[in-house]
């Protein structure tokens, strides 16, 4: 079931946050999403979320800045289950348009995003952590 966030979602859906960005990040040293857990909490609490719930259980959500992505996170024991595509899907109902980036070596998301009609748009640096990133797009 997809439902709106809530506050009091906020530990679960940090828990989630942090861990499936140090697995999905090889690449980028775990301190840099340590030390961004904090300003990542409060950015949350201002956000558009909507996470997916089973048996009352948050196993993952997507979070929204107007029609940009923020980010799909799903927990590992729930990867490969349509989760990531059910809530992308909700949010493709309501917007014609939507934005995200992803790190170029972050090849399962990039393969996810385009097997969702997301196509790449640009290729940049990341300032933080000076790695490569797609601006991908989707358009209804």
């Amino acid at each position: 079931m997809i439902r709106k966030f809530n506050k009091n979602d906020i530990n679960t859906v940090m828990e989630i946050w942090k861990n499936e960005n140090i697995k999905a990040h090889k690449f980028i040293p775990k301190e840099y999403w340590e030390s961004n857990y904090n300003f990542v909490k409060e950015a949350i609490l201002n956000a558009e979320i909507y996470v997916y719930t089973i048996k009352e259980k948050i196993v993952g959500f997507v979070g929204l800045d107007n029609n940009y992505i923020e980010g799909i996170f799903v927990d590992t024991n729930n990867q490969e289950n349509g989760i990531g595509t059910a809530l992308l899907n909700k949010v493709k109902e309501s917007r014609d348009r939507l934005e995200l980036s992803v790190y170029k070596k972050n090849t399962n998301a990039i393969s996810f995003y385009k097997k969702n009609g997301f196509v790449i748009e640009s290729e940049n640096i990341d300032n933080d952590t000076k790695e490569i990133e797609y601006t991908m797009i989707w358009k209804k």
